[in-house]
């Protein structure tokens, strides 16, 4: 019979034909027959089995087996002996280099007819050693899978005591070299398979063995965190990791991180791999163990190993949010990687390129799983922009993208922040701050944050880019008596000529620390800047000066020249003096009172009042960039300082009242047609937007700075509670009280008062209305008669005879913003830009020179923003428009600088002197030696750093490049189906490089 069927197998018939004449062979098989036709039977269906080179031909013998191990039950047994499948097992069946790959399948399938023979216990036992064995062999993928399913449906055959344990580590060690060779995605699918098959057995195996899974998952650590290995180990053992109890997850972590064998390299190694492992898909709870990882180490401050890993996996991680069959594994660790990374904003900033283009992408996809992660994604991006607040030139494309998705409360964002720091205690991390390689290309040098002092970081800056007042100080001599001052000259020296990214300014905020400030906690940096300034001004002034005095011009009068010279540095640079005067409106007597400011804090107007309604005495003029022509009637002072702040009727004539004059920005060849006071009524305005940036993006009823300085110098009344006690009528009378500038400094600081008392809440509230900057400022000062011929010569832009006020013109040299909604949190940065007294080279008009003091706005001078240890070019537009993109990040101080003319001219004339004879600050001898030392001992810092990060850096695994996910998404806009980033599946090539 067996001639006849394989003449039948054999023959060229159509299979159908075949199929019938075979079925007569299988109907006749099931009747009785003698041992040796059952042998010969035996014999041929396996031959076919395994070396049928069709799948017909396959599955005739199998039929033929079936039938026969059902039938003939005596036969089959004796035929499928231990020595026969000995031989199978390790010699194969078939020609030499043709061995059959189908040896286990048909084990498999003829262990089913002797399960309960007297030979089954040696077939089981014959098994155990061969599995193993065959499993050290490091068989393929397809084939692991088949002694996966073998040992699955056939448990009996599964290695037990130490074999067991040792077939489970062999087994992982096998699934680290699978490797898919193939793109196709059938092929993918099928290695999926194959790969979920063998983890599974493992899982089996776990089941009924817990005692396996620790030996097991060490033997996994080994693999991963070996820095040996040629080849990185397969993603493919993330299959395994989803099996392990979640139960276990504490204690495995806990033997790991506080296993003083493991090595840091190994750790780094082991934990960078397993980050991999997100890209694989189906797999459960990766994301869980990737993370609890990362938490185990900071647990036990392995800071430098996730930090290292953290800045060298997160794009990948981010990549694989494009893909929905990995994102809700990857989103998790993202957030994670992200919130716990609290220290820089080193790995949020690597993220901010790629950001726009998978908001675009998710959004595009509209699926259920791109919504939400578009909702988590942008919690997570406001989270970053809260704790790394101070780069808005580079945050403005991420926040375009995301600005249609919902916002999180302050309170979410903290409870995220807290929940996820590595610590709590920040000083731990202070050796980690960003490592800089080099300075910034602006070439100027930040401030490294010692624990939210960027309050006192911005106001060092602002005051070390006020080039006058930098250059007094760096040429202070050597060994002068005032500490402070010393101290500031070496911060400066440094921040001037120091070769590190960022310097530590440790030495001098505990020398300018304000006594009642809080260690650790946020400050307010205009109380720190009063202090200061105070602080500075008190020590000279106590008889500590040593300050080399600058020398004066001989024009000056000895009675100038003596009041002069009798100022403190922060007089000379910062304080101006403000006339405060009352008239009692019954007997109309005034009394005055002269005081000197270093700042003028200007509140806002409430807000039932209108923002343009104030009525100064004189305008404050704001100008854009044009050609500066002197007023003709600059210094007229225009009807009575003492004026009814009471809107005129229609009937009424135009009010007397000036308001503050506002310039703004004209076309090119239009005539300039300043507002003048006299022309205006009380509710007629300006309006504020005209400023540099603000035309379209600020609001219509935003207030700006003259409108605030307007309010400042407004009249004020004086009546019920309020009123003033006049000392001629010796009584309380109602009165009226106008403020006066009566002598301009040279540094202006305007302190705009956001923060108000809330008695509902019992806390300091912050104003966060946005206020348009003017880049030139012309403010109004009043000058007495006699001083008037003094300080105002031919030739400078100044009043007319008998005039009481000169206009002063003031350009922004410098920015302080506050990002946050109280006084007691959020960050401080700054812009600053370097003010001078250069004129630019311009050839006469009418062969008549312009003055020096009428010179071009210069919008070409560059603008920087500093924030701690970054320093970043800027421009002016950033600077109007940042809370227009952040409603959180205000302007708070403002630094203005007053050009040469009118009162200033003596001290300009005093610093260009002091600027001919010495030229650039020479530093005295012990300066410039400490400073030769700290930069020979920061390149000696980036030799060993940049040597022992090379080790560091070598030891991580290699992965792909991560950015090709964003790039195929990009190119790729028009593939559909499958598993593409849009579609929810992708094209072949997209879903290989998503896994492998």
């Amino acid at each position: 019979m067996d001639k006849i069927l394989e003449a039948v197998v054999m023959s060229s018939y159509p299979n159908n034909v075949k199929q019938g004449l075979v079925r007569r062979v299988i109907e006749a098989a099931k009747q009785p027959m003698d041992s040796e036709q059952c042998w010969s039977m035996l014999e041929l269906s396996t031959k076919l089995y395994l070396t049928g080179d069709t799948k017909y031909k396959r599955e005739i013998g199998k039929e033929v087996l079936e039938v026969y191990g059902h039938h003939h039950p005596e036969e089959f047994e004796e035929f499928f002996n231990v020595r026969f499948l000995l031989s199978l097992l390790q010699e194969g069946y078939g020609p030499l280099g043709k061995r059959s790959h189908y040896v286990l399948d048909y084990i498999q399938l003829g262990l089913q007819f002797v399960l309960e023979s007297p030979s089954a216990n040696s077939i089981f036992s014959l098994l155990r050693i061969e599995v193993l064995r065959k499993v050290c062999e490091r068989p393929s993928p397809k084939q692991c899978a088949k002694i996966s399913k073998l040992l699955t449906q056939h448990p009996q055959c599964i290695p037990t005591g130490k074999h067991q344990l040792l077939f489970c580590q062999q087994l992982i060690r096998c699934i680290g070299q699978f490797q898919c060779v193939s793109e196709g995605e059938e092929e993918i699918m099928e290695f999926l398979e194959q790969v979920n098959k063998v983890s599974g057995l493992l899982q089996r195996i776990w089941r009924t063995q817990s005692s396996a899974i620790l030996p097991s998952l060490k033997e996994l650590f080994t693999i991963i965190s070996s820095t040996e290995e040629q080849e990185a180990p397969s993603n493919a053992l993330a299959s395994v990791v989803q099996f392990v109890p979640l139960e276990l997850m504490d204690g495995v972590i806990r033997n790991l991180t506080n296993d003083d064998s493991i090595t840091d390299v190994q750790m780094m190694m082991a934990i960078g791999r397993m980050i991999d492992w997100v890209s694989w898909p189906l797999g459960k709870n990766i994301d869980k163990w990737i993370i609890a990882l990362l938490k185990g180490l900071a647990a036990v401050k392995k800071f430098s190993i996730l930090i290292e890993v953290t800045l060298s996996k997160i794009e990948k991680v981010f990549s694989k949010l494009l893909y929905p069959i990995v994102r809700e594994g990857a989103l998790s660790v993202l957030q994670y990687m992200l919130l716990s990374f609290q220290h820089s904003h080193e790995v949020f900033h690597l993220l901010l390129p790629h950001i726009p283009r998978l908001v675009a992408s998710l959004k595009k996809e509209d699926s259920n799983s791109a919504t939400s992660s578009l909702e988590q994604l942008a919690e997570l991006i406001h989270c970053m922009f809260f704790r790394f607040s101070g780069f808005p030139d580079l945050y403005e494309p991420v926040l375009e993208a995301v600005k249609a998705l919902p916002i999180p409360n302050e309170d979410r964002i903290k409870h995220l922040l807290g929940q996820n720091a590595w610590t709590s205690q920040k000083n731990e991390l202070a050796c980690f701050y960003p490592r800089l390689a080099s300075k910034s290309e602006t070439g100027k040098i930040g401030l490294i944050n010692l624990g939210n002092t960027c309050y006192m970081n911005s106001i060092m800056q602002s005051l070390f880019m006020a080039s006058d007042f930098r250059h007094s100080v760096l040429n202070l001599t050597e060994g002068n008596s005032q500490p402070l001052m010393t101290k500031l000259q070496w911060l400066f020296a440094f921040l001037e000529h120091s070769q590190r990214p960022a310097i530590s300014p440790e030495s001098f905020l505990s020398a300018s620390w304000p006594p009642w400030f809080t260690p650790g906690a946020q400050q307010d940096c205009s109380e720190y800047l009063k202090y200061l300034l105070d602080r500075l001004h008190e020590e000279e002034k106590t008889g500590k000066r040593i300050y080399q005095k600058l020398k004066e011009s001989s024009l000056m009068s000895q009675v100038v020249e003596h009041h002069y010279l009798n100022k403190t540095l922060i007089e000379k640079m910062f304080g101006g003096k403000i006339m405060t005067k009352i008239r009692c409106l019954k007997c109309l007597n005034v009394s005055s009172r002269e005081e000197a400011f270093t700042d003028l804090s200007l509140a806002f107007p409430p807000s039932d009042r209108s923002v343009h309604g104030s009525t100064p005495i004189r305008p404050v003029e704001e100008i854009g960039p044009q050609f500066i022509e002197p007023p003709e009637n600059a210094g007229q002072l225009m009807g009575s300082p003492w004026i009814q702040r009471k809107a005129p009727m229609a009937s009424d004539h135009a009010s007397p009242s000036v308001l503050v004059e506002t310039l703004g920005f004209q076309e090119p060849g239009e005539a300039g047609n300043p507002i003048r006071g006299s022309d205006v009524g009380v509710d007629a305005a300006k309006d504020p937007l005209s400023t540099f940036g603000e035309q379209e993006c600020a609001p219509k009823d935003s207030r700006s700075v003259p409108d605030l300085i307007n309010y400042f110098l407004s009249p004020e009344r004086l009546t019920a509670e309020n009123q003033y006690h006049c000392e001629k009528c010796a009584s309380l009378q109602d009165a009226e009280k106008v403020a006066e500038l009566t002598e301009g400094p040279h540094y202006l600081i305007l302190t705009l008062l956001r923060f108000s008392f809330d008695p509902q809440t019992m806390k300091r509230k912050k104003i966060l209305d946005n206020v348009s900057i003017p880049v030139v400022l012309k403010l109004p000062i009043l000058v007495a008669p006699e001083e008037t011929e003094e300080v105002c010569r031919p030739g400078k832009d100044g009043a007319v005879p008998g005039s009481a006020f000169v206009t002063v013109v003031y350009d922004l040299c410098s920015v302080v913003v506050h990002s946050g909604i109280s006084s007691e949190s959020g960050h401080y940065y700054c812009y600053s830009r370097e003010c001078t007294d250069t004129v630019p080279n311009r050839q006469p008009q009418d062969g008549v020179p312009k003055p020096a003091s009428d010179k071009q706005l210069d919008f070409e001078i560059q603008w920087y923003l500093f924030n701690d240890t970054r320093v970043s070019f800027s421009s002016f537009e950033s600077v109007s428009n940042v809370t227009s993109f952040f409603p959180k990040d205000t302007a708070y101080v403002l630094f203005y600088r007053q050009r040469p003319g009118r009162q200033s001219c003596l001290l300009h004339e005093a610093l260009a002197e002091a600027d001919r004879l010495h030229g650039e600050p020479s530093l005295h001898k012990d300066l410039m030696e400490a400073i030769s030392k700290d930069n020979i001992l920061f390149l000696q810092e980036q030799e060993k750093e940049a040597r022992n990060r090379a080790a560091y850096i070598s030891a991580l695994p290699k992965s792909p490049l991560w950015w090709r996910d964003l790039d195929r998404d990009k190119d790729d806009d028009s593939s559909s189906g499958g598993c593409s980033p849009a579609a929810g599946g992708g094209g072949a090539g997209s879903f290989h490089g998503l896994v492998f």
